[in-house]
C-alpha cells in the first residue's frame, strides 16, 4: 500500500481510544457488513471516507443505546432514504430541463 494509500487510513485503536469504545463493537459492525475495515500489516484501519458513518453509528449505540442490529436496520433505512432523495433530485432536474425545452 502506498504512503498516499495510508494517509486516507485511521488505525482503529486510535478511533476506539477518541470515541471511548470497544474494538469489538467496531469488529461487530464490520462483521454485521456496516462498515470497511482494511487490514495493512498486522493494523487494522478505517477508510477516512467511512469515518463519517461509524461517528453515527457510535452516536446511536453511545447515546441512543441501539444494539447492533438496531443499527443495521436504521443504517438500512437512512440509506435507502438517501437515495431516494437523489432520485427524486435527478426527477426534478429532469423536470425542470423538460419545462425549459417545452414549446
Amino acid at each position: 500500500m502506498t504512503n498516499k494509500e495510508m494517509e486516507n487510513l485511521i488505525a482503529i485503536t486510535e478511533v476506539c481510544t477518541y470515541h471511548e469504545v470497544e474494538y469489538t463493537f467496531i469488529n461487530s459492525l464490520n462483521e454485521a457488513g456496516l462498515l470497511e475495515l482494511k487490514v495493512v500489516d498486522k493494523g487494522i484501519f478505517i477508510p477516512e471516507s467511512e469515518l463519517r458513518r461509524l461517528e453515527k453509528m457510535i452516536r446511536m449505540h453511545h447515546e441512543l443505546e441501539i444494539n447492533i442490529a438496531g443499527i443495521e436496520a436504521i443504517t438500512h433505512l437512512l440509506d435507502r432514504v438517501e437515495l431516494m432523495q437523489e432520485e427524486l433530485r435527478v426527477l426534478r432536474n429532469i423536470a425542470s430541463i423538460s419545462q425549459i425545452y417545452e414549446v
